[in-house]
């Protein structure tokens, strides 16, 4: 009996600490690959189909899947909606690579998250990441025609250290290493709202909305400067311009101002408004400013160094 083959392959997860949106325009973003992230194991046998396996962090099976190798649909699954995008990501991967999943064998994947996938640090694009380098295709063209969405995930989904990520028309993406290494990151959280957006809805509403440039240069000027200041202070008030910029753009309020107007330091959201992760500062002790979050309902508290990939040492106050 042939012996298996087996395959592993991982990526990180992302928050996007600034740009968000307005990256779609060309604005200049910076971008966090996060420690959290995905792994992915293949192994291969004899057989002509693909049976997939999701686990949580807890070791919990969150979804499964059985798929035929000749149209991969679906055989048996206990999420049909998630089946149904990952046979379009499997039919996507082939247009691209015509002999990705040509051979008759039997794929038993099986894929592990870090995190819950409801925290929207990159369910998906770790998994298009993953699937792109099993299927050895283009991992930006894969999620083009799949979830689609600026890329910057996918770029951090590689990187070890953080990126500044910008769109160039025709020419596609510039992705450069940013020396984001902030000297007061003990004093950054990282805060779940508990609401899980959806980045494709939260993007068609964005279309429909007309930045001018100079909101576009204006972020792009506020990604350089969050590289450059040396005190929480100036930090802060450079998140306070971008939330107050965005805010205007999407009309809508900013998450301070409807569920933290008591807090001491400044919450930032990103990525998606209104769900996922907040950036939040503070000048009070770790457990105090946990303890605040925690009272407003938001559990999941990270501090900078807990999340973050490429992080500098903890200064001591």
């Amino acid at each position: 009996m042939p012996v298996a083959t087996e395959r592993i392959y991982s990526a990180n997860g992302k928050v996007l600490l600034s740009g968000e949106y307005l990256v779609m325009n060309g604005a200049l973003a910076l971008g966090l690959p996060t420690s959290l992230g995905q792994k992915m194991t293949i192994k291969e046998s004899s057989g002509s189909d693909i049976v997939w396996e999701s686990f949580l962090p807890d070791g919990s099976l969150w979804f499964s899947g059985k798929f035929d190798l000749f149209g991969f649909e679906s055989i048996k699954t206990s999420d049909e909606g998630m089946a149904e995008t990952l046979s379009k990501i499997f039919e996507s991967s082939v247009r691209l690579n015509s002999d990705f999943l040509s051979k008759w064998k039997k794929y038993r994947v099986q894929t592990h998250l870090d995190f819950d996938p409801g925290w929207g640090l990159g369910s998906s694009s770790t998994l298009i990441s993953c699937i792109s380098e099993w299927a050895d295709v283009d991992p930006y063209d894969l999620l083009a025609t799949t979830f689609g969405g600026s890329g910057y995930d996918i770029a951090c989904a590689k990187s070890e250290a953080p990126i500044f990520y910008q769109l160039n028309g025709e020419q596609g993406a510039h992705i450069e290493e940013a020396s984001f290494n902030p000297g007061f990151s003990d004093q950054l959280y990282f805060v779940y709202l508990g609401q899980k957006q959806s980045t494709r809805e939260a993007l068609d509403d964005y279309s429909k909305l007309k930045p001018s440039s100079s909101h576009i240069d204006e972020i792009s000027s506020i990604s350089k400067s969050l590289c450059e200041v040396n005190k929480i202070n100036d930090f802060s008030r450079l998140l306070n311009t971008h939330e107050s910029l965005v805010s205007s753009i999407l009309k809508k309020p900013r998450v301070q101002e409807e569920r933290f107007s008591d807090y001491w330091g400044t919450v930032k959201s990103l990525g998606a408004w209104g769900g996922d992760f907040v950036m939040a500062t503070s000048d009070r002790p770790g457990t105090e400013t946990k303890d605040y979050f925690t009272e407003k309902g938001c559990s999941e508290i990270f501090a900078f160094s807990d999340l973050a990939i490429g992080k500098p040492a903890l200064v001591t106050p």
